[in-house]
């Protein structure tokens, strides 16, 4: 089987690559940058570039993508063009070349809007049943990329897997009210109670849903670390999530302390990843008890793989405020 992975210079194609080509197994990653990781640099908007490059394929991971961190710097026609025509082109090549597989990379910025509750309300509970409202280009965008990705199976029964993956980037939060309340470390091993992911999770997310998308045919998959509330939690949460936090974790007060941390005190979402682990046979393995397993070693809660990719950026430019712009 040799795998196309789009977008190899990236985070997560270069995770994914590298993980591939650890294990000996045929990969070719394609990227517009060239990179240690990538074999053909092109464009997945040039249907002559994607065909080339799809011969010989058994299956695709598709992760190349406009992020949400490119909304203040690229037009609404970059978002159209890369993240749905490029898919477009990558489904059609993926029929005519006879594709087995194809795992799409969405995001759970689909969801958009329905992820914020009303003030005063009880937490989000998101499973992959919530209606997307997108609230912005790249979450509309990703989303008519899904849609299309459904009409291929429907209408030429290509077997595809769609991963709505929640933040498994390394780099500070583009809010800088967060920037500047917690350290990157501290904001990132509180998100992994609810909203985030580890790179070597979201690896085996893919690699899983590339075997299992024959027998699935088509499915959604909200992919995120496994969270430790219930919707009986979900009230409080939104109330005083430090609180439900240390009756769950009742350690994790003196761990933090010794760091300096502090959990947050409010929770807006919990990200449901069960349907994921039922039906991939997923195990993801870094969540919260073990971001406290490694504070009590004093080492690094982070995967080895997400401290080799490292903090990539999503601009050429560096900015004075912030990893990159705001859209207002």
């Amino acid at each position: 089987m040799t795998i196309l992975v789009t977008g190899s210079a990236g985070h997560l194609g270069e995770a994914i690559v590298r993980t591939l080509r650890g294990r000996g197994s045929p990969v070719h990653g394609i990227d517009l940058k060239k990179s240690a990781f990538t074999d053909a640099v092109g464009s997945i908007t040039d249907p002559g570039f994607v065909r080339t490059q799809m011969e010989g394929v058994t299956a695709v991971i598709h992760t190349a993508t406009l992020h949400k961190p490119h909304v203040a710097t690229h037009a609404k026609q970059d978002f159209v063009d890369t993240n749905v025509t490029g898919t477009l082109n990558l489904l059609e090549a993926a029929v005519a070349a006879g594709v087995r597989s194809f795992v799409f990379t969405s995001t759970t910025s689909a969801f958009g809007s329905q992820l914020q509750p009303e003030a005063g309300q009880a937490a989000v509970w998101v499973t992959e049943d919530l209606t997307s409202v997108p609230k912005n280009v790249y979450g509309t965008t990703k989303l008519m990329a899904e849609n299309l990705c459904e009409l291929f199976f429907r209408e030429h029964r290509l077997p595809i897997v769609i991963l709505r993956t929640s933040r498994f980037f390394p780099e500070d939060d583009d809010d800088p009210a967060m920037r500047a309340a917690y350290a990157l470390e501290n904001a990132q091993a509180n998100e992994l109670l609810y909203r985030r992911l580890d790179i070597a999770d979201a690896v085996s997310a893919h690699l899983l849903a590339v075997e299992r998308a024959p027998k699935i045919g088509f499915g959604r998959y909200v992919v995120s670390a496994t969270s430790p509330f219930e919707p009986r939690h979900l009230a409080a949460l939104a109330r005083d999530a430090a609180g439900v936090v240390r009756e769950l974790y009742p350690d994790c007060t003196q761990l933090y302390a010794a760091r300096g941390w502090r959990l947050f005190p409010e929770i807006d979402r919990v990200y449901v990843n069960e349907r994921a682990r039922r039906d991939l046979g997923w195990r993801p393995e870094f969540d919260f008890a073990h971001v406290l397993h490694s504070l009590g070693r004093g080492q690094d809660f982070r995967s080895t793989l997400a401290r080799e990719v490292g903090s990539k950026g999503y601009h050429d430019t560096v900015f004075d405020d912030g990893p990159y712009p705001v859209a207002s």
